[in-house]
């Protein structure tokens, strides 16, 4: 039996390795999903199957439990809720793995050395993952300002919490049988760090807090295996921790920016000093104007933004740019990777609209031929397509990398306004002279486009 339980753990690893490969394509993310799935349904079965579990109807009732809930937000979560799903999402694998060396604790008669380090590790990753998820769920739904929240002598705070905790770790580890008020305080400690970690972060950040997160619940899962001793929980939670650091970097990098600085510099939190100065007018366009020159179009390229997300224009995107296509232009969509409030966030509502996956391309592709093309249209985007992270060395986006959307002959930017952005400074797109601004809800603009095209 044993044999066999370790033959189904080492098949389950590798659909959790073959399903996260997957993951990286929009064209076999939904397989790779699928291999995942199969592969925690037979961790969950060896699990079941082990001789010491002879009680498991309460693991039982949790998967149908569980299962239920899931079906049910899959079902009712709009995609542009997505990224806040996914925090709380997060936050409910760190509370489990708090939960499980709280438990373990209580469960083992003599904790010696190697448990008392792991039980703390867990609880201490577990407890900043779950409030720290719940912090950023809260911003992204708006439950709480977006903004960086700061105040006098935070870092400081900070910095002395984490110091207490640590020599409070140590205490317990030496003597974690009469330690347990010093156990609870580490739960209180942990719980306080996740709210203080998250709560400076602003909005514009979400995407390297989402997946920094997402590498905290993987690292806390693997600790959780230790405790357990369960090798399939390690690897699985040592395969979700670094995918989450290794696409926090890929998030920080598009940003042009450390991960220290997103953490820990407040970005957004107070106005942005002066630019350079802004240069020509905004010039409005109607959507009669701007169908006149998407007909006359042979090549174009949309930029999603949050605009979209939050108007939930997908759909009306889709059916703009399969109308282009009929009319002989090549449509293409360009997907910066902070974009919206989630690593992938534009992928998955483009998928969600059934735009072929060919047709998506990453920044570094786009780029290169964007003076080939004829039009692009920015739905909602603002500070990924700004010309001052390369033009003005005063702007604090300056070295961001962008997409040069206004190296193309023509570009539309639907826009409800000439707001800033989260980074708080002005587009210098919106003056340029080969820019129209098509004021409005993204959806309703793009909706008379297509009446437009339709004739309507």
């Amino acid at each position: 039996m044993k044999i066999a339980s370790e033959l189904i753990n080492i098949v389950a690893v590798l659909l959790f390795i073959f399903g996260l490969k997957r993951l990286s394509s929009p064209a076999t993310a939904r397989r790779g999903n699928w291999l995942s799935c199969l592969g925690m349904g037979l961790a969950v079965v060896v699990t079941l199957l082990q001789p010491e579990i002879q009680v498991f109807q309460w693991i039982l009732l949790g998967l149908i439990v569980g299962s239920g809930v899931g079906a049910f937000l899959a079902r009712t979560t709009p995609m542009t809720a997505m990224p806040e799903m996914v925090a709380l999402l997060n936050g409910s694998g760190g509370l489990a793995s708090l939960l499980v060396g709280w438990e373990q604790y209580h469960h083992q008669s003599a904790l010696d050395t190697y448990t008392g380090v792991t039980v703390v590790l867990a609880v201490l990753i577990g407890g900043v993952t779950f409030t720290g998820s719940v912090v950023a769920w809260a911003k992204l739904s708006e439950k709480i300002t977006g903004k960086p929240i700061l105040f006098r002598g935070q870092q400081v705070l900070n910095a002395l919490l984490l110091l207490i905790t640590a020599i409070a770790a140590v205490i317990f580890v030496l003597r974690p049988v009469e330690g347990y008020p010093v156990f609870l305080g580490l739960i209180v400690a942990a719980l306080g760090l996740g709210v203080l970690a998250v709560i400076p972060i602003g909005g514009a950040d979400m995407p390297v807090v989402i997946s920094l997160l997402n590498s905290y619940s993987g690292m806390a899962a693997c600790a959780t295996g230790f405790v357990l001793q369960n090798d399939l929980l390690i690897v699985t939670g040592s395969l979700v921790g670094s995918s989450g650091i290794i696409l926090t970097q890929i998030m920080c990098k598009a940003m042009n920016r450390s991960l220290a600085n997103v953490l820990f510099s407040g970005f957004g939190a107070a106005p942005a000093k002066a630019g350079a100065a802004v240069k020509g007018e905004a010039k409005p366009i109607k959507a009669g104007d701007a169908y006149v020159i998407l007909e006359a179009a042979r090549s174009v390229v949309f930029v999603p933004g949050y605009g979209m997300a939050v108007a939930q224009a997908q759909h009306a995107v889709r059916e703009l740019g399969e109308l282009l296509e009929n009319n002989g232009a090549e449509v293409r969509y360009a997907i910066h990777p902070v974009a919206g409030r989630m690593p992938g966030h534009m992928n998955v509502l483009l998928a969600e609209a059934h735009v072929p996956y060919d047709q998506l391309y990453e920044m570094d592709a786009v780029n290169p031929i964007m003076d080939t093309v004829d039009v692009c249209v920015v739905i909602g985007a603002n500070d990924v397509v700004n010309p001052a992270a390369h033009e003005d060395p005063n702007s604090p986006i300056y070295g961001m990398p962008i997409i040069e959307v206004e190296r193309a002959r023509t570009v539309i930017v639907l826009k409800r306004s000439l707001a800033a952005g989260f980074a708080g400074i002005e587009n210098l797109l919106f003056y340029k002279d080969n820019t129209r601004m098509l004021f409005g809800d993204a959806k309703a603009s793009l909706q008379a486009l297509v009446s437009e095209f339709k004739g309507v």
